[in-house]
């Protein structure tokens, strides 16, 4: 059963707090920045690819693909960047993942669009913990994240559940998801 054509997006946008503010999706491993190695990962299983980046975006469109800045300001967190991807697609469907998980499976995309039961959005779950970056969005959506947004709120998996997103089980492979979120856990990454 095939699936529909579907936008890869790589989000791009945070503060990396925990990375004392440098740009994650730029710091690099094994040489390469740490979203390139989520966009080899995506590029096969999508149609196309866009990035959320709230800054560094001249960087980001080295890699060839459209990089956009939040439409909506003064949001923290993913909800904006997501917003954005939604609002930007050319494609009704919307691969996400957060550009500091490196090792995300080539089977994302298909896995998701099978187990979504028919929802408008389906999440990973890695039989630990929920990743509700790491989705597939419907760009219906657009309209209740912007109110949802809007109303002050910021909380992704609030949004998802008011949703009746899917919670798609990975836990056959649960190291996929691991991500990067300090610049000691890039520099031993291969150790």
């Amino acid at each position: 059963m095939s699936i529909p054509s579907i936008t890869g997006a790589i989000l791009a946008g945070g503060q990396a707090t925990r990375m004392g503010g440098t740009d994650k999706g730029l710091v690099t491993i094994g040489g390469t920045p740490l979203y390139l190695h989520v966009l080899t990962r995506l590029k096969p299983q999508v149609e196309s690819i866009i990035i959320s980046a709230n800054r560094n975006t001249e960087e980001y469109k080295k890699s060839g693909h459209p990089v956009f800045q939040d439409s909506i300001e003064g949001f923290k967190g993913p909800l904006a960047g997501i917003l954005t991807m939604l609002e930007n697609s050319p494609t009704e469907w919307v691969l996400f993942a957060p550009c500091d998980t490196p090792l995300i499976p080539d089977s994302l995309a298909k896995r998701l669009w099978h187990h979504r039961n028919n929802q408008p959005v389906a999440y990973v779950d890695d039989g630990e913990r929920a990743h509700p970056t790491l989705a597939l969005m419907n760009i219906c959506l657009i309209t209740p994240l912007r109110n949802y947004l809007q109303g002050g709120d910021r909380k992704l998996m609030i949004f998802l559940s008011q949703q009746q997103a899917t919670a798609v089980d990975f836990s056959d492979m649960p190291q996929a998801f691991k991500n990067i979120n300090t610049l000691d856990e890039c520099r031993n990454w291969n150790k």
